[in-house]
């Protein structure tokens, strides 16, 4: 099975005039089946697809791997483009009233910045789940992604506001991709913020294939601490990851430490990266 990732939007761009901003949009293709996770923040995934020559109207599904603006801001600007009406699959907490907050500054609303009247009067046809959803052959959601290493958290600056208090978002809402390939599986992340090796172990569990061949997309290791890096970069190696493209929010001090003990098998999957797999 021909696999072609392709990321549309991401903070830093390659060579050809791409646009950079921050959030995360990829392109996964694969026989006859083509699904978009994330949207970006706002234009730049659409003008990238421009540049590629992609046609975004051939997009069969939309999954939003949580709710977050910079995954979810260019939602109207892709659904513009395709002029159609589209399946969007994501976890119901996509809608909640996200925030972010760290001491000395102020709350920041981090949620989908835009109406779901608004979206939907677009073409966005919203399917929301907590389950694992099968996109194609092959290819499905991770469904919510449970807690199960002892190193990884979610950040606790992440807030959910219900009412007039705020709680910790425990972000149920953020899921993968997860693709069976010849060689392995294949895993698109969006954030990992429930754990890059808890989504990895969830994927081998709902598949039941045990090699994970390659990573690519945000692994949230930006605040996180040197022992959590080390154990992550030891818990890819022992699943025998032999391809890892990081993205967005894994942050500069974890990637370049991920790219000195992967060498060869690393790379920087920036916007305008084509990814050819098995």
């Amino acid at each position: 099975m021909g696999l072609k990732i392709t990321t549309l939007s991401e903070n830093t761009a390659g060579l050809g005039g791409f646009l950079a901003e921050w959030g995360l949009s990829i392109l996964v293709e694969t026989g006859d089946t083509r699904v978009l996770l994330d949207t970006g923040q706002s234009v730049s995934a659409t003008a990238n697809a421009g540049l590629l020559g992609i046609d975004l109207a051939r997009i069969d599904r939309i999954v939003l791997s949580h709710g977050h603006y910079d995954h979810t801001g260019g939602l109207p600007h892709i659904l513009r483009k395709m002029a159609k009406t589209v399946p969007v699959i994501a976890h119901p907490d996509i809608w909640a009233d996200k925030y972010s907050h760290h001491e000395g500054q102020d709350y920041n609303y981090i949620g989908i910045p835009h109406r779901r009247q608004l979206l939907e009067s677009l073409g966005a046809s919203f399917s929301l789940g907590r389950q694992p959803v099968k996109i194609g052959d092959g290819i499905i959601t991770s469904g919510e992604v449970p807690m199960v290493t002892g190193f990884e958290k979610v950040e606790p600056g992440l807030l959910v506001k219900e009412a007039d208090a705020f709680r910790q978002d425990e972000l149920l809402d953020d899921q993968a991709l997860i693709i069976e390939t010849s060689e392995g599986l294949v895993v698109i992340l969006g954030c990992a913020h429930r754990g890059i090796i808890n989504t990895l172990y969830h994927a081998r569990k709902l598949t039941g294939v045990e090699r994970v061949y390659a990573v690519l997309g945000g692994c949230h290791l930006m605040y996180a601490t040197p022992e959590r890096v080390r154990l992550t970069i030891a818990a890819l190696k022992e699943l025998g990851v032999q391809r890892l493209g990081v993205s967005h929010c894994t942050g500069l001090p974890a990637a370049c430490r991920m790219a000195r003990e992967f060498g060869y098998r690393f790379f920087f999957n920036n916007a305008g990266t084509v990814t050819n797999l098995p």
